[in-house]
């Protein structure tokens, strides 16, 4: 039976791949890969977003199905579920407490790791004066301190992802004693392309010729995250270079990773992906815009069948699960809406037109539909909705809703359409009891939601 190997890469958007025609060498190892892989040049995921991202990517339902995208609801069924069902030793390694076992993450994995237990010393510390300290005057004291280091004086106080390198340890270590009793399913999700940008100097050296410290790095992050439109254009162009350089960074333990596995099994199909891009001003923010292309275009491809093609015809991420069962040969379960990709590459038998999601907030539900050309946003409320062509205008900078009616009548009746799919797969949720360390950590990688 076949293993299977499936590599997921936070933050990374397409068009800073090499292969997808980026100017800079960020990704050597996955240009050479894609010489033997299946390449998929027109992937998305419904929203550019980790927690929306995922029920696509491993249990290929869209975010709101199932009562939506805080957890994995029971009438889900993760890939690697069926893989353990299957015979498979299953194991998942990453570090973005969003897809903890305590968000469901965890069914149908022999092994996983996800760091909720393995904190800094930092963290360790300020739990500690979390729990000794607070409702006293000291600890508002040591947390306006806190703030204050890290925003103006640039201290990284805390670790808040685990590092490529060690992921790729963990995930070995536990290779080397399920090589010898095959086959497996193993996941491994690299946040190091996400902010705060950290890279080696030796990669920082591929991309300029000052090394960013730490500190200064640290610093730049907090002033992209809280007051964007006081970046200079010399500032913006350093997160670039230090972007680029934690890709390069990530590209090398994705290769050590992919060819050890390699390496000790003869069967292998390997899918590279990541969960979605990055913001860098494209729409007035660093980061966030969870609809724009530059967040949901993500690179795709897949290793071990014998296939060298590029394939432009658009693909979802939720069509990612039944294609990694397909290879073991398994089948898909029926909740799931995406369709094996090895249709397109065997006999070009593809019919999706459309890449459709949707997420809640505060505000309400937003939903997105996106296809070859158009992407239509169907904002909540009195809030507009907003239409952009692609083809005219890429960096989808201009509304044309009031140009184009009839594609807005058309678009929203499809989201109508998902809308009563969403709804045949309603359930209630228990809401997830997070610790306020756990929000603290997903405060200090940028997250607000």
């Amino acid at each position: 039976m076949e293993s299977v190997l499936l590599v997921t890469v936070d933050s990374l958007r397409a068009d800073h791949v090499g292969y997808h025609g980026y100017e800079r060498e960020t990704t050597p190892y996955l240009d050479e890969l894609v010489e033997r892989a299946s390449t998929f040049s027109n992937a998305y995921v419904p929203v550019g977003g980790t927690r929306y991202a995922f029920p696509s990517i491993l249990s290929s339902v869209t975010p709101l199905d199932h009562g939506g995208h805080d957890r994995v609801a029971g009438s889900q069924t993760l890939v690697s579920e069926v893989f353990a069902e299957a015979g498979y030793r299953t194991g998942g390694f990453h570090s973005n407490l969003f897809l903890s076992a305590e968000r469901g993450y965890d069914r149908g994995f022999d092994a996983f790791f996800d760091s909720k237990d393995d904190p800094s010393l930092t963290t360790r510390l300020r739990s500690f004066a979390r729990t000794n300290l607070q409702g006293t005057p000291v600890y508002p004291l040591l947390q306006r301190a806190y703030d204050r280091v890290e925003s103006s004086g640039g201290v990284n106080v805390g670790s808040f992802h685990v590092r490529g390198d060690e992921l790729t340890d963990r995930a070995l270590a536990w290779l080397d004693a399920a090589v010898d009793d095959p086959p497996f399913f193993l996941w491994v999700h690299y946040m190091d392309v996400h902010h705060p940008y950290l890279p080696p100097a030796t990669d920082q050296r591929r991309f300029r010729d000052a090394v960013v410290g730490d500190r200064e790095a640290v610093t730049l992050r907090r002033k992209a995250v809280d007051r964007p439109g006081d970046l200079t254009k010399a500032e913006l162009a350093t997160l670039v270079d230090l972007y680029d350089a934690e890709i390069r960074f990530t590209d090398r333990q994705v290769e050590r990773l992919v060819e050890t596995a390699r390496d000790r099994l003869d069967d292998l199909t390997v899918a590279v992906t990541a969960d979605h891009g990055e913001h860098f001003l494209e729409h007035g923010s660093f980061s966030g815009a969870r609809a724009s292309d530059v967040k949901c275009h993500v690179p795709l491809l897949v290793d071990g069948w014998d296939d060298a093609g590029d394939y432009d015809a658009l693909v979802g991420l939720c069509d990612l699960p039944p294609t990694l069962l397909d290879a073991a040969g398994l089948e898909s379960p029926a909740s799931y809406r995406g369709e094996s990709l090895a249709g397109l590459v065997g006999d070009g038998d593809w019919e999706r037109e459309s890449v459709v999601g949707g997420w809640a907030d505060d505000d309400g539900r937003t939903y997105v539909y996106r296809d070859d050309r158009w992407t239509f946003v169907e904002r909540p409320g009195d809030s507009p909705d907003e239409l952009y062509d692609r083809d005219a205008d890429p960096g989808e900078q201009h509304d044309v809703a009031g140009d184009h009616p009839d594609r807005v009548t058309a678009f929203a009746t499809r989201l109508d359409e998902h809308r009563a799919e969403i709804r045949a797969t309603e359930t209630d949720l228990d809401g997830v009891a997070t610790d306020a360390e756990t929000v603290e950590r997903l405060r200090r990688l940028g997250y607000r939601e």
